[in-house]
């Protein structure tokens, strides 16, 4: 595997499943595979599990890392071609990218949606470019649109804990003062339904994702229909996707809080999220808090996650 960017760069999600827990099992099976090779890890935005996972997870594999924070760390880079460089960005990542290039074997990307244009955003302008010009095997820690190592990671949470083979998923919009990107429930949806369960997406009107995420879930407006008799609830903010409305807040409405009350209509459904998460606008406390909550041992399967897909890509060198 030399990129890894969605839920098709895996393959066979049973055989992935397979060697997740193969890789849980034993975390250190294959501790000299990275022996002599480096990970670079690339942050244009801010990260705790994603930047933890992914380097004990190349560690893991005894792999060296190197971690580039873009904005803290390095000379401001400019991404867009045709500009007149006369501003406050000196280098440019069609120089930088071959450069990092030059010094590692395979590199990890994190870089956000801007929210202005929907367009730039969802041609995946960033990590594209590092796959086109790296000359590296080049990965995912969350990009514009999906969020292939989290929803990979929410697969094998769901695999752990579900007691049916085909469980009720709900992905359910909660309120947020901010405007964040759709990659997160983007990435589950497409996950989602590449595993085939029964699978729900409940939001306000007006948060319609890209329809090519959405797939072949079923869209209901009404938090609490959707529900009723759910295995599981996964609850996320994103902002407006449609048209002018691109990256807007459209509301904060509380009423889509996950509380209580409305766990109490799932069949005592484990509640998801990716974490980090506003207490109280997303989720009540005493719904993270229970013992349904599983947001501890969903974020523990980021390592796991991360260590698979960096094994298949030292595999591939």
């Amino acid at each position: 595997m030399r990129y890894f960017t969605n839920v098709n760069d895996i393959g066979d999600l049973n055989v992935a499943l397979q060697e997740a827990f193969e890789i849980k099992r034993d975390r250190y099976r294959f501790d000299t595979l990275g022996k002599n090779k480096t990970l670079m890890m690339v942050f244009f935005n801010s990260s705790l599990r994603t930047r933890l996972s992914t380097q004990k997870a190349a560690m893991n594999l005894g792999m060296n890392v190197i971690v580039l924070d873009v904005n803290q760390g390095a000379w401001k880079l400019e991404t867009e071609r045709g500009v007149i460089m006369d501003g406050e960005k000196p280098e440019h990542l069609l120089e930088a990218i071959p450069v990092m290039g030059v010094y590692c074997d395979i590199i990890g990307v994190r870089s956000f949606a801007g929210l202005e244009d929907r367009e730039y955003d969802y041609n995946e302008t960033v990590i594209n470019q590092f796959i086109k010009y790296s000359g590296r095997p080049v990965f995912s820690m969350e990009a514009a649109t999906r969020h292939p190592l989290q929803s990979y990671a929410d697969l094998i949470t769901i695999e752990e804990y579900k007691t049916t083979e085909r469980p009720k998923v709900v992905l359910t919009w909660a309120p947020h003062p901010k405007a964040l990107p759709q990659a997160v429930p983007n990435s589950f949806a497409e996950w989602m339904n590449a595993a085939d369960y029964d699978f729900v997406i409940t939001h306000p009107e007006g948060y319609e994702l890209d329809p090519q995420f959405v797939g072949k879930a079923r869209v209901e407006y009404d938090q609490r229909k959707a529900f009723e008799g759910a295995d599981f609830i996964y609850a996320k903010n994103w902002s407006a996707y449609s048209g002018d409305n691109y990256g807007k807040v459209l509301s904060k409405d509380m009423d889509w809080t996950v509380d209580s009350e409305k766990m109490a209509l799932t069949n005592q459904a484990y509640f998801m999220h990716c974490l980090p998460v506003r207490r109280n606008m997303i989720v009540s406390d005493d719904v993270i808090e229970s013992d349904r909550s599983i947001v501890i041992p969903e974020a523990a399967n980021r390592e796991i996650s991360a260590q698979a897909v960096i094994k298949k890509m030292l595999l591939s060198l």
